[in-house]
């Protein structure tokens, strides 16, 4: 599974930091999607390009998810939500990390640099990618979310 992870200049340490915890113990490959250093950037730049790989994956039947980091994390979330297909969710302890695959199937999580320390994180990560979603009366209410065009 390709996981996309990306930040603005805020997340940018907690991002590296990540990448390297994961791709040093884990199966899953972390590509880094910017930003690559600690100068000021756009966060929506970064989840525009995180949510374009993830819905070019899925066109393609790749399963991947996104991983999308800001001083909040709420920005992030605002900006990759305006993608149709992206269910993003900013999560911030282990029970939203859990719920937002569950019962939405989302597949960018957000997390704020400034509200969470690396363990926390790393768990929050780790629940979200271990969870499965649930479907049954769950897929009903996405594709209504889905279907919907304002």
């Amino acid at each position: 599974m390709f996981i996309y992870i990306g930040s603005d200049h805020a997340g940018y340490t907690l991002k590296n930091q990540l990448i390297k915890h994961y791709n040093t113990n884990n199966s899953n490959f972390f590509i880094d999607s910017g930003c690559y250093n600690l100068d000021s950037v756009d966060y929506p730049d970064i989840a525009f390009k995180v949510s374009n790989n993830i819905i070019k994956d899925n066109e393609s039947n790749i399963n991947s998810l996104g991983i999308l980091i800001c001083g909040t994390g709420i920005g992030m979330s605002i900006a990759s939500n305006k993608f149709k297909h992206i269910r993003s969710a900013l999560i911030y302890d282990i029970n939203t990390a859990e719920m937002c695959k569950k019962h939405n199937n989302a597949n960018i999580i957000c997390l704020g640099a400034r509200t969470l320390d690396f363990n926390n994180a790393i768990n929050l990560i780790n629940k979200f990618i271990d969870t499965e979603f649930e479907g049954d009366r769950h897929i009903k209410r996405l594709k209504k979310i889905e279907s919907y065009n304002i």
